[in-house]
């Protein structure tokens, strides 16, 4: 993973704790898929973050998993904040991985223990992950992180 050095806003980059501390408590991310035709597509999902990776569980008869199936470049955008010095967000593109079976029915997957405790606890507060044969594992270990923490602006 790269968090990359940001030219024009370095002063309200996040440190890798904040960023880690966001994506950790954030629950709802904003995913951005390629068409066929090359038209943007931006959906709304919730996720889970390991510390690595954004994991998301989409279900896999939709338009954005079809779009990742086709072409796996992503980019997802989780921000906070309705008042100017109150805005935060992380920007992560990459390419994601599908991972574990589709649909997802719960077979033993190991590589898949640790996002499905992360995302039933934050989603469900569960200690299990609930499948329902819909939804499917799409990991994003980012090429590129771009962070903004608006609060470190101070007072205006």
């Amino acid at each position: 993973m790269t968090v990359i050095q940001q030219r024009r806003g370095r002063k309200i980059m996040m440190t890798p704790g904040e960023l880690d501390e966001f994506l950790t408590s954030q629950r709802t991310c904003r995913v951005a898929t390629v068409s066929a035709d090359g038209t943007p597509h931006v959906s709304a999902l919730w996720f889970a973050w390991d510390g690595t990776s954004l994991w998301l569980y989409s279900v896999v008869r939709s338009r954005r998993w079809a779009q990742l199936c086709r072409d796996p470049r992503v980019a997802v955008v989780v921000d906070s904040g309705e008042e100017y010095d109150q805005l935060r967000g992380v920007e992560l593109s990459g390419r994601v991985e599908f991972v574990g079976e589709v649909p997802r029915t719960g077979e033993l997957c190991a590589e898949l223990d640790t996002a499905e405790t992360l995302f039933a606890r934050k989603n469900f507060g569960l200690d299990e992950m609930p499948h329902d044969g819909r939804h499917a594992w799409a990991r994003l270990t980012p090429d590129k992180i771009v962070s903004w923490d608006f609060r470190k602006l101070g007072p205006a």
